[in-house]
Order: structure tokens, then sequence, then C-alpha cells
């Protein structure tokens, strides 16, 4: 059913914010030069600007993002989404901010560092954000153009 009243650009940056406080895992979207699509749940850490992601540097994922520079995430489900396209920058371990490994493995319960295989980091700052539950929130869904919130 849908709601009568849309939520406004406030409510939705709000939801979306605590959406990527509590959540834990995201899809990630990312495609080689070719166009190839890859889909893949991975976990992250937001600290409030970006998120912090992990996988294995032989993953198409991995290769996708150290190529190109792009992913898209979607967070929730089809009737209440946050969809975010953002910029990919490669982090090696040893160049995290003081404490942001662990903070990362505390809280996903994933500690790449305990991986033999290299698990670099990708940090994925948005540029763009969209957030809809229903038809009534299609118009004004973006949150984000360009790096800078809206409203």
């Amino acid at each position: 059913m849908t709601p009568d009243v849309p939520r406004s650009l406030d409510e939705r940056r709000k939801d979306a914010l605590a959406r990527f406080e509590t959540d834990i895992d995201v899809w990630v979207s990312t495609a080689e030069g070719t166009g190839v699509p890859c889909l893949v749940p991975l976990s992250y850490l937001w600290d409030g600007e970006t998120f912090l992601l992990s996988t294995a540097r032989a993953n198409p994922t991995a290769r996708n993002l150290h190529a190109n520079g792009r992913a898209r995430l979607a967070f929730g489900t089809t009737r209440d989404v946050v969809l975010v396209e953002g910029t990919s920058t490669t982090v090696e371990e040893s160049d995290l901010r003081p404490g942001e490994a662990a903070a990362f493995a505390t809280r996903t319960g994933f500690d790449p560092r305990e991986i033999r295989s290299p698990y670099p980091y990708f940090r994925i700052t948005p540029i763009w954000i969209q957030a809809w539950r229903e038809a009534n929130e299609i118009a004004g869904r973006d949150l984000m153009k360009d790096g800078r919130w809206l409203g």
C-alpha cells in the first residue's frame, strides 16, 4: 500500500543516513571495461562521508573498482531503496586511517587482515544518491548530485 504523503527531502536524507549507519551489507555493482556487469553483496563501514569495502584482489569486483574507479551501491528493498553512485579509490591496509581496519572488522564481523590472499580495501565516495519507497516518491528522489547534498 502506497502512503498518501511522500517523505520530505530531509526525511529521506535522515532515513538514508540511518540505513548507512545500521545496515552491514550492501549490493555492489561494478562493470569491466567492456561493460560486463558484476553484482555482489559486500560488508561495509560508513564513516559519515565514505563507504569502506574489502574484497579479494583477484575478484572481478576488485579488478573493476581498481580499473575504472566507479561503483553503484544498493541498500534496502525494492520498496524502500537507497541507490548510491560513487567513485572508488583502492586503499591498502597500510594506508588506512588509524583504527579503521579494526573498526571495519568489528562492525562487519569480517577481518580482511586475517586472510592470506590479498584483500585490499576500497573507499567509495558518493557522488549521487537517490531514495524512494513507493511510486509517490519517485519525484524528488535525488538526495545528492555531483557529491553535494540537495536541500
